[in-house]
């Protein structure tokens, strides 16, 4: 066997050196290929994964990496929520977001249509794409809240506490109409008072309520004739449920 291995290696030894660089290349070369054509095969499966994974699953998997930074967003909040519109954007323009306070460890994150129905099937589709997530738990639409903090819009500020409401019938029998009553001089400022009336209205319904069960809306100053007999906002949501659940039973 040692003689043998000797023999071998005077062979080698005595080889032309060119003769030797063609051998090394004709063994070496086609595993190059091979690991060439690996590596391009791993960069075609990913591709195929993604093409696979619907917009949703990519989001998730995008908000699961981000998870610690979007759990602390107020260390870098506006680059943060900039990156994150941009996700949601690529499931659909019209979507956007909120985040709940931090309570035992966890936040609230809650899936938003921004009002528009178009987008409803949107968030429906990704709230049921949602994964397990260690630091948040995940709402779809604007919940209903109590209905007790100030809203701003531009210079105009409104305290829950002069916000009024009327339930009327609407010409669609399954929804409800509303008339909404603001403080103020609302002919002169009219989107500014109805954006305000809007935010009070999801605040007290939630959003998927108020596009689906809400028929008219109308924005009213507390001067109007129909002003009397209105009632605080505060009780809205109890008289809503009770009208719209009668006109689900008939």
């Amino acid at each position: 066997m040692r003689s043998a291995t000797r023999m071998i290696s005077r062979s080698t030894r005595s080889l032309d050196p060119q003769r030797t660089k063609c051998w090394t290349e004709a063994l070496v070369g086609p595993f190059r290929t091979l690991e060439t054509g690996l590596a391009g095969a791993r960069s075609i499966l990913t591709l195929f994964a993604k093409s696979i994974m619907s917009a949703e699953q990519q989001f998730w998997k995008w908000f699961k990496a981000h998870e610690d930074e979007l759990f602390h967003f107020e260390r870098d909040q506006e680059p943060t929520f900039d990156r994150l519109a941009d996700a949601l954007g690529e499931v659909d323009d019209d979507l956007t977001f909120e985040f709940g306070p931090k309570r035992d460890g966890r936040r609230e994150f809650v899936i938003s249509a921004a009002g528009l129905k178009r987008a409803f099937p949107s968030v429906a589709r990704l709230y049921d794409a949602r994964p397990q997530l260690d630091r948040f738990y995940v709402t779809a639409f604007r919940p209903r809240r109590r209905v007790a903090n100030d809203i701003e819009c531009e210079d105009l500020r409104i305290t829950a506490s002069e916000v009024y409401y009327r339930l009327c019938k609407d010409d669609d029998p399954q929804k409800i109409g509303i008339l909404l009553f603001l403080p103020g001089c609302i002919e002169d400022r009219r989107d500014a008072f109805a954006q305000v009336g809007y935010l009070f209205l999801d605040e007290a319904l939630g959003e998927y309520d108020v596009e689906t069960n809400v028929g008219f809306i109308e924005i009213m100053g507390h001067d109007s004739k129909y002003f009397h007999g209105a009632f605080p906002i505060q009780q809205l949501a109890t008289d809503f449920d009770t009208l719209l659940q009668s006109k689900k039973g008939k």
